[in-house]
């Protein structure tokens, strides 16, 4: 019986640690939570805004959290620790991605961790996440750039999770990119984007940027159909508003990040 006492009070303290480790859910809701005062209010703003109407639209949730300290964690622990306390995305789908960074100090490097709920990891795999971190973000995050960082790779998630093209296309156009392969990738433009809208397929039009993606994301889709969602996802609709609160979505240990 003592042992029995022992261990249940063990499993008590370590649920309040475990609990005090991760904040609580921000009251108001908010899909940009910022403990650290790292972005402006006229940054948080934007990027507030872009996340709740992608939210609205396609009921997949994007948080970012920006903390001080990991509180001794991994920070891959701590995201998915976050993401299952706050339930972030919708639970019937899982659909929520999750990015947390620590920013870089003197005494401490940087960090930022992408993790993905169940539903998301087949649309974003850990891959891909690594490679949005290290390719759009920290290069940004190396300029003390946060909000530009930010904004480019939720730029790359949000149209992966909306299928405006494949994490296969976006990791070739990567690895292309990063290998010094000019010539390679005007031939792939000549072939999937050129004689297409020579052949007359002229009615596809891509949203533009900050990121280099736009142009290329034709590569992907001039043959491919882009899925679309509208109309009332839990605590989404499609009037106006702010963001409604998290949907109890699940996270499954995918994701990937980097440090600098």
């Amino acid at each position: 019986m003592q042992n029995i006492r022992l261990i249940f009070l063990f499993l008590i303290s370590s649920i309040q640690v475990w609990a005090q480790d991760i904040p609580n859910r921000p009251n108001p809701p908010r899909l940009v939570n910022d403990f650290t005062s790292l972005l402006s209010r006229n940054e948080k703003e934007p990027l507030e805004e872009e996340l709740v109407n992608f939210a609205r639209q396609t009921s997949t949730q994007i948080v970012i959290v920006v903390v001080k300290s990991l509180d001794g964690d991994e920070i891959s622990d701590y995201a998915f620790k976050l993401g299952e306390k706050w339930g972030i995305g919708q639970e019937e789908t899982d659909n929520g991605v999750l990015i947390v960074l620590k920013p870089k100090t003197i005494s401490e490097k940087g960090e930022v961790f992408i993790a993905t709920g169940y539903g998301i990891e087949h649309l974003i795999p850990d891959v891909v996440a690594d490679q949005i971190a290290e390719y759009e973000m920290i290069p940004e995050f190396k300029q003390n750039d946060y909000y530009s960082g930010l904004s480019a790779g939720i730029k790359v998630i949000m149209d992966l999770t909306r299928e405006a093209y494949t994490a296969e296309a976006y990791s070739e156009h990567v690895k292309s990119k990063n290998n010094g392969k000019p010539f390679l990738f005007l031939v792939f433009l000549l072939i999937f984007v050129l004689l297409p809208l020579l052949r007359g397929r002229r009615g596809c039009h891509y949203s533009s940027g900050r990121s280099s993606l736009p142009f290329w994301i034709a590569l992907g889709m001039m043959g491919s159909h882009r899925s679309s969602h509208s109309g009332t996802f839990g605590n989404f609709t499609s009037g106006g508003g702010g963001f409604g609160g998290f949907g109890g979505g699940s996270f499954g240990g995918g994701g990937a990040g980097g440090s600098w």
